[in-house]
Protein backbone atom coordinates (compact mmCIF):
# COMPACT_ATOMS: atom_id res chain seq x y z
CA UNK A 1 0.00 0.00 0.00
CA UNK A 2 1.17 3.18 -0.93
CA UNK A 3 1.42 6.13 1.83
CA UNK A 4 -1.86 8.22 1.78
CA UNK A 5 -1.33 10.38 -1.05
CA UNK A 6 1.52 11.66 0.80
CA UNK A 7 -0.43 12.89 4.08
CA UNK A 8 1.27 13.20 7.46
CA UNK A 9 -0.67 12.96 10.33
CA UNK A 10 1.02 14.59 13.24
CA UNK A 11 0.44 13.28 16.69
CA UNK A 12 0.77 16.36 19.23
CA UNK A 13 0.94 15.21 22.76
CA UNK A 14 -0.43 18.14 26.16
CA UNK A 15 2.77 18.27 27.36
CA UNK A 16 6.32 19.72 26.35
CA UNK A 17 9.81 18.02 25.68
CA UNK A 18 12.62 17.25 27.55
CA UNK A 19 14.21 15.62 30.27
CA UNK A 20 12.49 17.49 33.24
CA UNK A 21 8.78 17.81 31.99
CA UNK A 22 8.67 13.80 31.10
CA UNK A 23 9.92 12.58 34.26
CA UNK A 24 7.36 14.71 36.05
CA UNK A 25 4.39 13.78 33.80
CA UNK A 26 5.98 10.36 34.43
CA UNK A 27 5.13 10.79 37.82
CA UNK A 28 1.85 12.66 37.45
CA UNK A 29 0.47 9.97 35.56
CA UNK A 30 1.52 7.85 38.41
CA UNK A 31 0.54 9.31 41.17
CA UNK A 32 -2.92 11.07 39.64
CA UNK A 33 -3.72 9.48 36.65
CA UNK A 34 -7.23 11.13 36.87
CA UNK A 35 -5.91 14.33 36.55
CA UNK A 36 -3.37 13.92 34.65
CA UNK A 37 -3.93 16.54 31.58
CA UNK A 38 -2.55 14.45 28.14
CA UNK A 39 -5.34 11.39 27.20
CA UNK A 40 -3.15 11.14 23.78
CA UNK A 41 0.03 9.72 26.38
CA UNK A 42 -2.31 7.82 28.34
CA UNK A 43 -3.41 5.78 25.54
CA UNK A 44 -0.27 5.12 23.40
CA UNK A 45 2.09 5.18 26.88
CA UNK A 46 2.77 3.84 29.89
CA UNK A 47 4.51 5.48 32.84
CA UNK A 48 7.62 5.86 30.81
CA UNK A 49 7.78 3.80 27.64
CA UNK A 50 5.78 3.36 24.69
CA UNK A 51 3.28 0.97 24.69
CA UNK A 52 4.32 -2.34 22.51
CA UNK A 53 0.37 -2.35 20.40
CA UNK A 54 0.66 1.27 19.82
CA UNK A 55 4.38 0.75 18.45
CA UNK A 56 3.59 -2.25 16.70
CA UNK A 57 0.52 -0.32 14.87
CA UNK A 58 3.19 2.82 14.27
CA UNK A 59 5.65 0.42 12.69
CA UNK A 60 2.59 -1.75 10.36
CA UNK A 61 0.83 1.14 9.61
CA UNK A 62 1.39 2.78 6.28
CA UNK A 63 1.05 6.58 7.39
CA UNK A 64 3.62 8.66 7.45
CA UNK A 65 3.07 10.02 11.40
CA UNK A 66 5.07 12.48 13.34
CA UNK A 67 4.81 12.63 17.37
CA UNK A 68 5.52 16.31 18.87
CA UNK A 69 5.22 17.91 22.01
CA UNK A 70 3.15 20.67 21.76
CA UNK A 71 5.76 23.47 22.43
CA UNK A 72 7.63 21.42 19.48
CA UNK A 73 4.53 21.72 17.64
CA UNK A 74 4.24 25.26 18.35
CA UNK A 75 8.13 25.97 16.86
CA UNK A 76 7.77 24.26 13.97
CA UNK A 77 4.12 25.34 12.78
CA UNK A 78 2.26 27.89 14.40
CA UNK A 79 4.19 30.66 12.87
CA UNK A 80 4.00 28.86 9.74
CA UNK A 81 0.71 28.29 9.92
CA UNK A 82 -1.03 30.72 12.39
CA UNK A 83 -3.55 27.84 13.79
CA UNK A 84 -4.78 28.07 17.35
CA UNK A 85 -5.18 24.30 18.40
CA UNK A 86 -6.33 22.79 22.04
CA UNK A 87 -3.68 19.54 22.76
CA UNK A 88 -3.96 16.69 22.57
CA UNK A 89 -4.92 16.48 19.01
CA UNK A 90 -3.79 14.60 15.66
CA UNK A 91 -3.41 16.80 12.49
CA UNK A 92 -3.44 15.76 9.05
CA UNK A 93 -0.31 17.39 6.90
CA UNK A 94 -2.28 17.21 2.98
CA UNK A 95 -1.27 19.75 0.40
CA UNK A 96 0.74 22.02 2.56
CA UNK A 97 -2.18 22.12 5.05
CA UNK A 98 -3.05 21.52 8.36
CA UNK A 99 -6.26 19.79 9.17
CA UNK A 100 -8.11 18.44 11.97
CA UNK A 101 -7.89 14.35 12.08
CA UNK A 102 -8.95 13.83 15.28
CA UNK A 103 -9.55 16.96 17.72
CA UNK A 104 -9.08 16.98 21.38
CA UNK A 105 -12.49 16.17 22.63
CA UNK A 106 -12.63 13.41 20.63
CA UNK A 107 -9.37 12.26 22.55
CA UNK A 108 -9.92 12.73 25.35
CA UNK A 109 -13.24 10.55 25.16
CA UNK A 110 -11.06 7.77 24.12
CA UNK A 111 -10.50 5.11 27.21
CA UNK A 112 -8.63 2.76 25.17
CA UNK A 113 -5.47 2.91 23.18
CA UNK A 114 -7.67 0.17 20.19
CA UNK A 115 -10.53 2.91 20.11
CA UNK A 116 -7.53 5.38 19.04
CA UNK A 117 -6.24 3.04 16.51
CA UNK A 118 -9.60 2.23 15.03
CA UNK A 119 -10.37 5.68 14.66
CA UNK A 120 -6.76 6.49 13.01
CA UNK A 121 -7.79 3.59 10.80
CA UNK A 122 -11.04 4.26 10.16
CA UNK A 123 -10.67 8.09 9.44
CA UNK A 124 -7.74 6.92 7.11
CA UNK A 125 -10.11 5.01 5.15
CA UNK A 126 -12.35 7.70 4.49
CA UNK A 127 -9.50 10.21 3.29
CA UNK A 128 -8.67 7.67 0.91
CA UNK A 129 -12.34 6.99 -0.46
Amino acid sequence: MENHHEARLIFIYNANSGLRNALLDGAHKALSPNTYQCNLCDLTFGVFNEKKAWKKFREEEHWIMEFLHKDEFKKQYASKFGHKFEFPIVLIALNDELQVFISAKELNELEEMEALIDLVKKRGKEITA
